[in-house]
């Protein structure tokens, strides 16, 4: 276990990183708890999510604007998620680039999304930075405090290794029934 955790330690700010371009929540937390256990920084765990999960979203924008013709296979497929985008951004505006970093699903469509409006990057970008700071503090600073209670949870489901996979089951199971209920809801607005 030790190996492993000095594994991660030794390599977690790369793995960070990659991880964050695309969204990152566990590795943040992860990255957060071994912060706490005094096996990587947390204030650099901080910036170097904020600055991955910044560039994520940025290059999924480009890719939108500015690369339509080799992304427009994928739009095909998402047309229901990205209009119910394009009614969030009427909706709660700009504020949709900082909440979007805490609701799954909506991470990369979201960006996806604005890019094909008329919505300024200089708009974005701004936007997008704050959103990217105010995640990694939160769920970095959440996730350090957390960090005892964590890892004596992963002690004891050590112990009991048939617990973790029904608690993924059901944690899955109830994110998939709840972004059912949530989307249907949308529709039906």
């Amino acid at each position: 276990m030790q190996e492993t955790i000095d594994l991660i330690a030794q390599y977690g700010y790369i793995l960070l990183f990659l991880y964050s371009l695309g969204g990152g929540f566990v590795a943040l937390v992860g990255a957060s708890v071994l912060s706490y256990a005094d096996k990587m920084d947390l204030t650099l765990t901080l910036i170097i999510a904020s600055i991955a999960n910044f560039l994520g979203d940025i290059a999924l924008f480009y890719l939108a604007r500015y690369q339509k013709q080799s992304i427009m296979p994928y739009f095909a497929k998402h047309r229901r998620k990205l209009a119910l985008v394009h009614l969030l951004m009427k909706k709660y505006g700009s504020w949709i680039l900082i909440i979007k970093k805490y609701i799954y699903g909506l991470k990369t469509l979201v960006p996806l999304g604005v890019a094909l409006t008329n919505y300024p990057l200089a708009k974005f970008i701004f936007y997008n930075a704050i959103g990217s700071i105010i995640w990694s503090v939160s769920i970095g600073v959440c996730g350090y405090f957390l960090g005892e209670i964590l890892i004596k949870t992963f002690d004891t489901l050590s112990n009991y290794p048939y617990i973790a996979p029904l608690f993924i089951i059901l944690l899955f199971g109830g994110l998939w029934l709840w972004l059912s209920k949530v989307s249907k809801k949308w529709g039906q607005q």
